[in-house]
């Protein structure tokens, strides 16, 4: 880069103009900063004075600061026996409301053991009554599945949105 022409932006963001890199590394010296690459494909090649410890610094608390609004998606699990008695259930369901008024996903299981097998509709109608209490603050987000021992079904928040019924109107 040596002998090269160089456009330089000096440390108040002020276009400087074409110089030569001796040049730029010498203005950069005598402000006591560095003189960074910044556009190092167009040419000329674009350099800037700065201070570029601080710019990394700053650049890592501006991503550090990004992360900590993302919302993580994180998946939350609650299962029910298709025999389950009405406390339990509304403990549950009170569980699974509090996780997606806090904006997780829910999977909703229903898990058979030995002779519960053969009433499978009890889990159905589990799954169903749990979508009848939570539709205030959840969606279905997948409709209720047969998985092995498993009826299975995933909870999304926010609230359904009425659908139309035969009639046109909304129910």
């Amino acid at each position: 880069m040596r002998g090269e022409q160089i456009r330089l932006v000096d440390e108040r963001n002020e276009n400087v103009g074409l110089i030569s890199f001796e040049e730029g590394l010498r203005r950069a010296q005598a402000a006591g900063l560095d003189l960074v690459e910044v556009a190092g494909q167009s040419r000329p090649v674009v350099c800037r004075i700065m201070d570029y410890g601080k710019f990394l610094y700053e650049d890592k608390k501006q991503r550090k600061e990004s992360h900590k609004k993302q919302l993580q998606s994180k998946l939350k699990e609650i299962q029910f026996h298709p025999n389950i008695d009405g406390h339990d259930y509304q403990t549950k369901v009170g569980h699974l409301l509090a996780f997606l008024e806090k904006g997780f996903k829910v999977k909703v299981s229903v898990f058979f053991r030995g002779r519960e097998m053969a009433h499978r509709e009890r889990g159905t109608d589990v799954l169903n009554r749990v979508i009848e209490d939570t539709k205030a603050v959840g969606t279905v987000e997948s409709p209720p599945k047969a998985a092995g021992r498993n009826i299975i079904m995933y909870l999304a928040p926010g609230a359904q949105k009425p659908r139309p019924g035969p009639s046109g109107r909304t129910e």
